[in-house]
C-alpha cells in the first residue's frame, strides 16, 4: 500500500507553511497527521472560556483523486465545497472540531486581504508551485468533473432585480417543506431563537416571536406587515396571541402554500393573509408595525436604502419596525469585502452581509429613529447547533426528501455558521426603529427593555 496520505500532508505543509491541523485519510486507506488535537467546546454563560481538552483528531477523508483535482483546479473554499457536496470529501469524527481547526486555513487566512489575495501571494513562491505540480501528478491528469447540480450557476443580469431575487429565494427556500420540518422542528422558524438556560429549541423560537410582538407593542386591531414571513410562524403568533391583522409576504411558493394551510388549520383566515409578493410591490400601506426577520440579508448593498425607504413609507407615523438581521464584522477597507463563495454558490445566492452600524445608518438615512439594538449572536450559535443535531439525527431521511448533496450543503453551512457566530466573525441584531411623528413622541416606554405590550 502506498502512503498517499503522508505525501499529501507533506505537500500541503509546503504550500501552507504549517502542518495540516487535522488527520488525512487518502483513497488508498493510508492516514497521516496528528492523532489528537486540543478542542475547545462552544462557549456558554456558565463556562465562557472552557479549557481546551485533547480529543481524537478528526479525519479529513479524501474518497478519490477527484477530490484532490477539485481543490487544485479551484483552490480555496469553493473547490473544497464542491468536493464536499459531491461526497468526495468527508469528515470522520466531530465536524465542528474539524471546521474549527481548519478555519484559519480557509475562512480566516489573510483576513485583511481576503483568502483570494493570500492564494495569489502563495502562487508566486517557487517551492509552492513545485508542491502544486507534485499534487497535480498525484491527482491524475484529468480535470475535475462539473460542479454538483446543487450549485446555483445560472444567474444573469443585475443583482437584486425582482426576477433575479425570486430565483435566488426559490433556490434556497423551495427545497421542500418536509425537509425544513426535519431541520427546523415543529416551530418552522428559520431564524435564531431567543434562548434561556436549559431551554429547548421550541421554547426559544416561541420566546423569539413573542419578544418581537412585544417590541412592536402589538395591540388588537392593528395591522402588521411581516416581510419575509417564511412558513407563517410569527404571523400566526401575532394574530392568535395579540389579535392583530397580519399580511405576510414571501417570494417562495412552497412557503406560502405551507403558511396558508397553517393559517386555515388555526382558524385565522380572517386575520392572516399570506401573499407571494416582493416587498417593493406592496400597495396597501400604511401599517401600524412591520417585522422583517432574517430577510434583509437578501436585499443587498445596492438596494438597502431603497428597502429602508419602502418600509418607512409603508408605516404609519408612530409605527415601529423590527429589523432582525445577520451582520458581519467591519473591515478596515470595506472595498475588499467579498461574498462568501460557498454561501453564494450553494446556500444564499446574491446574499450580502453588512456591519450593523451600516444597517442602522441606512435606516436613519431613510427617516427612522433607531431606538434599540439588541445583539443576540450567541443565540444564533445555539439555534444552529440544534438544527444541525436535527439534520444529523434524520440525515438519511433528509437525503430522500431532497438530495444527498443538498443535505450535505445544509449540514456544512449550518455547522460552519454556528462556529462563525461563536468566534464573533458574524453576529445578529434586532434593531427597533420608529417612524417618529413630527410631534417627536416615539410612543416607547421609558424603560424599553421591559417591552410591555400595553
Amino acid at each position: 500500500m502506498t502512503d498517499t496520505a503522508s505525501r499529501i500532508a507533506a505537500l500541503a505543509e509546503r504550500i501552507l507553511g504549517t502542518p495540516l491541523p487535522v488527520r488525512v485519510r487518502a483513497w488508498d486507506g493510508s492516514e497521516a497527521g496528528p492523532a489528537t488535537v486540543a478542542r475547545t467546546g462552544p462557549p456558554s454563560p456558565s463556562d465562557p472560556a472552557p479549557v481546551p481538552a485533547p480529543v481524537p483528531a478528526p479525519v479529513l477523508v479524501l474518497r478519490s483523486r477527484r477530490a484532490l483535482r477539485r481543490v487544485l483546479w479551484c483552490p480555496g473554499e469553493l473547490g473544497l465545497a464542491r468536493a464536499w457536496v459531491a461526497g468526495e470529501i468527508d469528515v470522520d469524527g466531530d465536524l465542528y472540531t474539524a471546521l474549527d481547526l481548519m478555519a484559519g486555513l480557509i475562512w480566516e487566512r489573510g483576513e485583511d486581504g481576503g483568502p483570494r489575495r493570500g492564494a495569489l501571494a502563495l502562487a508566486r513562491d517557487p517551492a509552492v508551485r513545485s508542491a502544486v505540480r507534485e499534487l497535480l501528478a498525484l491527482a491524475g491528469p484529468l480535470p475535475p468533473p462539473p460542479p454538483p447540480r446543487e450549485e446555483n450557476r445560472r444567474r444573469k443580469g443585475l443583482r437584486h432585480t425582482l426576477g433575479r431575487d425570486r430565483e435566488a429565494i426559490s433556490h434556497h427556500y423551495d427545497v421542500g417543506n418536509d425537509f425544513y420540518e426535519l431541520v427546523l422542528g415543529p416551530s418552522m422558524v428559520y431564524s435564531c431563537g431567543y434562548w434561556s438556560d436549559g431551554g429547548t429549541l421550541e421554547e426559544a423560537q416561541r420566546d423569539k416571536v413573542d419578544v418581537i410582538c412585544r417590541k412592536l407593542a402589538l395591540r388588537e386591531g392593528q395591522r402588521l406587515l411581516d416581510v419575509g414571513c417564511g412558513w407563517g410562524s410569527l404571523a400566526l403568533h401575532a394574530a392568535g396571541e395579540y389579535g392583530v391583522q397580519v399580511v405576510g409576504v414571501t417570494l417562495s411558493q412552497e412557503q406560502a402554500a405551507y403558511a396558508r394551510k397553517r393559517v386555515a388549520d388555526a382558524g385565522l383566515t380572517d386575520r392572516v393573509e399570506i401573499r407571494v409578493q416582493d416587498y417593493r410591490e406592496i400597495p396597501d400601506g400604511p401599517y401600524d408595525a412591520i417585522s422583517s426577520v432574517g430577510m434583509a440579508e437578501h436585499v443587498g448593498k445596492v438596494r438597502y436604502r431603497e428597502y429602508a425607504d419602502d418600509l418607512y413609507a409603508l408605516l404609519k407615523p408612530g409605527g415601529r419596525l423590527l429589523n432582525h438581521q445577520i451582520a458581519r464584522r467591519p473591515l478596515r477597507d470595506e472595498e475588499t469585502y467579498e461574498v462568501d463563495e460557498f454561501i453564494d454558490a450553494y446556500v444564499f445566492p446574491d446574499g450580502e452581509l453588512a456591519p450593523v452600524g451600516t444597517t442602522a445608518g441606512l435606516l436613519e438615512d431613510a427617516g427612522f429613529e433607531v431606538r434599540d439594538l439588541e445583539s443576540i449572536r450567541e443565540h444564533y450559535a445555539l439555534t444552529l447547533r440544534a438544527w444541525v443535531a436535527n439534520l444529523e439525527d434524520g440525515f438519511r431521511r433528509a437525503c430522500l426528501l431532497t438530495t444527498p448533496g443538498r443535505a450535505r450543503v445544509w449540514r456544512l453551512y449550518m455547522a460552519a455558521s454556528a462556529l462563525a457566530f461563536e468566534r464573533n466573525r458574524i453576529g445578529v441584531n434586532q434593531i427597533l426603529a420608529v417612524r417618529t411623528p413630527d410631534s417627536g413622541a416615539s410612543g416607547l416606554p421609558l424603560r424599553t427593555r421591559e417591552w410591555r405590550a400595553e
